[in-house]
């Protein structure tokens, strides 16, 4: 189901998140989102994250339609021309993946090939715009799409906490008049910054839906980690230190989510909870949120 008729139906919508495995056995993937992922909206499959060769998002995508799930494919623009990115979003609709996130993705030299070639013959935002006019029945190049064209959800990203936030507001702006449908954010782990953010958001007339995202924290470590290497993340010093003090991560992990869930619900029109391994703790957020379905 297309995440934009949830959020036109008012809708609190929530999305989980997998990553597909560096390999071609997807039955423990598979296992795991019934088990503990059943209860949201929508399941993100990162496509090649962090430039790490894995087996694809379209596939796993197709794989959690079969089990009864509601997919959202995201498409990088790393790997790819636009020809054959227009062929992806093409293949999404065939197999009934609605719901598509466009990013631009990390480069190569980030990754575990970092001797392969970038392509980055789109970015988020054109492909977006290619996304649109598929729909209207033509492809990049002005030719007419045999049949009914696709009907997609187009999603896109942003970076509340980025410094100066300003750039990240105009680039949002474009991806709306491009054509995207909701905006999911990167983590978040300070309210405030978040209430800024939307702030900036409204007044620049940006209507379109926007996701929070929590990454969950695992230790302090990761969280300081977070703050030395990933720009435009923040874990604030009293989070640090409940996860330095804690006998129990997984517990005041989860506690740190549904509280911070609580305090954006305000200010957004849904959650996207990114638990990087930690599926089975989802549903404990998901019931101290009160959240899902």
């Amino acid at each position: 189901m297309k995440l934009s008729e949830l959020f036109a139906q008012g809708k609190f919508v929530v999305t989980g998140e997998i990553g597909p495995p560096k390999g071609c056995h997807l039955g423990h993937l598979m296992h795991e989102a019934e088990e503990y992922l059943s209860r949201v909206d929508g399941i993100n499959v990162t496509d090649l994250q962090a430039a790490a060769m894995r087996v694809g998002s379209l596939v796993t995508c197709k794989r959690l339609l079969e089990h009864g799930l509601n997919p959202v494919l995201q498409v990088v623009c790393r790997d790819r021309n636009r020809i054959s990115l227009q062929s992806e979003l093409l293949g999404a609709a065939e197999f009934g993946v609605d719901n598509v996130l466009c990013l631009t993705g990390d480069h190569n030299i980030l990754g575990d090939h970092p001797d392969s070639m970038p392509v980055f013959d789109l970015d988020s935002v054109s492909l977006i715009r290619a996304g649109q006019t598929l729909m209207a029945g033509k492809d990049m190049a002005g030719n007419e799409l045999e049949g009914d064209p696709p009907s997609l959800c187009l999603g896109c990203v942003v970076n509340p906490g980025a410094d100066p936030v300003e750039p990240q507001i105009i680039k949002l702006k474009m991806k709306q008049d491009a054509g995207a449908h909701f905006c999911q954010t990167q983590a978040v782990y300070d309210v405030d910054v978040y209430k800024r953010f939307k702030d900036a958001v409204d007044k620049a007339g940006i209507t379109m839906p926007i996701m929070g995202g929590l990454v969950m924290l695992k230790s302090a470590g990761m969280a300081k980690y977070m703050n030395r290497m990933v720009a435009g993340v923040f874990v604030p010093p009293n989070l640090v230190q409940r996860m330095t003090d804690t006998d129990d991560k997984p517990k005041t992990s989860i506690e740190i989510t549904v509280e911070l869930i609580n305090g954006l619900k305000p200010y957004c029109e849904g959650i996207h909870i990114m638990s990087l391994g930690w599926d089975q703790y989802v549903p404990a957020v998901l019931e101290g949120a009160g959240l899902g379905r």
